[in-house]
């Protein structure tokens, strides 16, 4: 958030993980709001979203509703503020699938194009049109004034690495895991409207067409690496959990459910925290370790699950990118766990890779997306090894393992 006139920043910035609104979003659903955000923006009511942080910053910010209503301050994502500098504070505005633009993920606007002033959300949060940016298509040349390049692509992180994997057929699905993991699967011009749990959001839009995807977010994957690194001590390097879980065959009947800011899809539990589960005398800092690694995968299935029950289809595969693909026994095992191939991406960074792509698009170097999708590469395909018998027994102790998290800080 920043002040329009000078273009300095009012507030630190806040990142998704923070879930100091806590307390906020339960107001908001014990208010009957849940229906009526998830109708209008394809999204749950949680913390995880910008919309209440939103309404946080601006009970922190000395005067913050009055400056709002004034139309003195604008508010967006690192795209939005890039933007904003780089026109010389000419263009307020984002692509529609970014956190804060309107067909994503503030909970405020809604993904059906509807107003600001329609949305009972704004109103309910006390917000006004004045402090959003204007929505923009994902491939748009922006002129910088005198500059002599444009802008001339925009998009989400995620929705980024969607484009980037070249997943342009209806279907079609990628997983990057990073710090969380986040997986979206195109659902073509329709929009599906989640009841499992689910994101429903903008893919991309480009010309006049526009692109739909189911999306759920995973908190915390390599984050969980780290702190078997940083807290626990068990490993020295992220790497190093490859080869400390390779030390035993399986889990041992270990089971850790990462739940340290909550739980995000299909679950939603703001409350929910961290277990370890199944451990004996005889669990290793290995079965620790390995079970970590699993965590990520069983939440990557969980979310593909809910995907299949939303759409009706199931999965052929699953394309993979972000640093944690390097573990190889991470990829086997979700490749084990979904019963399909998991092909990793040669190019690791495919949310710069999809930036890329959308920009050459709006330049006018490729024509269609189609002309794109040979560019694509896997650099390795994990096929699944695991009978049908134990995928499914180890899934069902997951889940056991789940429900102890949850609701534990309520």
């Amino acid at each position: 958030m920043w002040d329009r006139r000078t273009g300095e920043p009012v507030s630190n910035a806040i990142v998704w993980q923070c879930r100091r609104t806590a307390e906020l979003c339960d107001d908001l659903k014990l208010r009957g709001y849940e229906d009526a955000v998830r109708r209008k923006t394809g999204l749950p009511i949680d913390a995880y979203f910008t919309g209440t942080k939103i309404r946080w910053l601006l009970d922190e910010i000395p005067n913050g509703q009055r400056r709002a209503e004034d139309g003195k301050l604008a508010c967006g994502t690192v795209d939005s503020w890039l933007l904003w500098n780089f026109t010389n504070k000419l263009v307020h505005a984002t692509d529609v699938t970014t956190p804060a633009g309107p067909c994503s993920s503030t909970s405020i606007p809604s993904i059906g194009m509807m107003t600001f002033f329609q949305c009972s959300t704004c109103r309910e949060l006390s917000f006004r049109s004045q402090i959003f940016q204007r929505d923009l298509r994902s491939c748009r040349r922006l002129s910088l004034g005198r500059a002599t390049r444009p802008i001339a692509g925009v998009a989400g992180d995620q929705h980024a690495s969607l484009f980037g994997q070249c997943c342009f057929e209806s279907g079609s699905a990628k997983n990057t895991y990073g710090t969380g993991c986040f997986v979206l699967a195109n659902t073509g011009r329709n929009r599906v409207d989640s009841t499992a749990g689910l994101i429903t959001t903008v893919g991309w839009a480009i010309g006049d067409e526009t692109v739909y995807a189911l999306e759920g977010s995973v908190f915390s994957a390599g984050a969980t690496v780290q702190w078997l690194r940083d807290e626990l001590g068990i490993i020295g390097t992220s790497a190093e959990s490859e080869s400390l879980a390779s030390q035993v065959a399986d889990n041992g009947g270990v089971y850790l459910v990462p739940a340290f800011s909550g739980l995000g899809a299909p679950y939603w539990d703001m409350y929910a925290r961290a277990a370890i589960v199944g451990l004996t005398r005889g669990s290793t800092a290995a079965h620790v370790a390995r079970a970590a690694l699993e965590s990520i995968a069983y939440q990557t299935r969980d979310i593909l699950d809910a995907m299949r029950q939303d759409t009706g289809a199931s999965l052929s595969s699953l394309r993979v990118d972000g640093g944690a693909t390097d573990n190889r026994l991470l990829m086997q095992f979700q490749s084990d766990l979904l019963g399909v191939p998991v092909l990793r991406s040669a190019v690791r960074e495919t949310t710069a890779l999809g930036a890329g792509y959308l920009a050459g698009l709006g330049v006018g170097f490729w024509d269609r997306p189609n002309d794109i999708e040979g560019l694509w590469q896997a650099d390795e395909t994990f096929h699944p090894a695991m009978s049908d018998d134990r995928r499914e027994n180890l899934y069902g102790d997951w889940r056991r393992a789940v429900d102890r998290s949850r609701n534990w800080a309520s």
